[in-house]
């Protein structure tokens, strides 16, 4: 067998990949679920079902392949202007950092989980 230079290039990547930003491992959902309840549940509801003036997030809708979390980031960073509901605009919620809307969107993804909606 040839040696190869594959091996590192692999290990540096699979560390790279496992200590990256998006470490499962860094989400905090107790802290998302509080911060959801601060920031999010007037509109969004308790359990995130929605109310009358904001959609529930625990919708199909929302699913990863069509809300992927990066929209949840900018809805959060930018607004969003009305579409799928009849609610209006989201405004951007300022104050939050981007750790804590990870934490936020691990909680909502949990509900949808929860609900059948993502596996």
């Amino acid at each position: 067998m040839r040696p190869t230079r594959l091996g590192p290039l692999l290990l540096a990547v699979l560390v790279a990949v496992a200590c990256g930003p998006d470490d499962a491992d860094d989400v905090d959902l107790a802290r998302g679920e509080r911060l959801f309840e601060m920031n999010c549940v007037a509109c969004h509801g308790h359990l995130a079902t929605g109310t009358t003036a904001g959609p529930p997030l625990v919708h199909e809708i929302y699913e990863p392949g069509h809300h992927p979390d990066e929209s949840f980031h900018r809805a959060v960073q930018q607004g969003v202007p009305q579409h799928h509901w009849d609610f209006g605009p989201m405004p951007a919620i300022p104050g939050l950092r981007e750790a804590e809307v990870t934490d936020i969107i691990a909680y909502v993804r949990s509900l949808q989980r929860e609900a059948g909606i993502i596996d």
